[in-house]
């Protein structure tokens, strides 16, 4: 994997998942395709392949460049800055 600026800047350990599906989802009747863990506050958003892209939408929102799969078994890290595997 190729390492980027940005996971250096995240928080070790990383933070704890503030929720175990994605809220916005919750809130408007939908249902998640996969998650993701925002690495700088634990937001738990839906990937873009769900309707509503929420992890991509918190990036855009808040700046936080860097997630993980939330999935079981799956452990790989995207930054949206560098726009790759991390």
């Amino acid at each position: 994997m190729i390492e980027c600026s940005h996971v250096d800047e995240m928080p070790r350990p990383e933070p704890a998942p503030l929720t175990p599906t994605c809220p916005e989802c919750e809130a408007a009747g939908s249902h998640p395709v996969q998650l993701r863990l925002c690495l700088v506050c634990g937001h738990v958003g839906c990937c873009d392949s769900s309707p509503y892209r929420h992890a991509t939408a918190h990036f855009e929102e808040t700046g936080h460049a860097v997630m993980r799969s939330f999935e079981p078994g799956q452990s790989w890290r995207w930054c949206y800055l560098d726009k790759h595997i991390v």
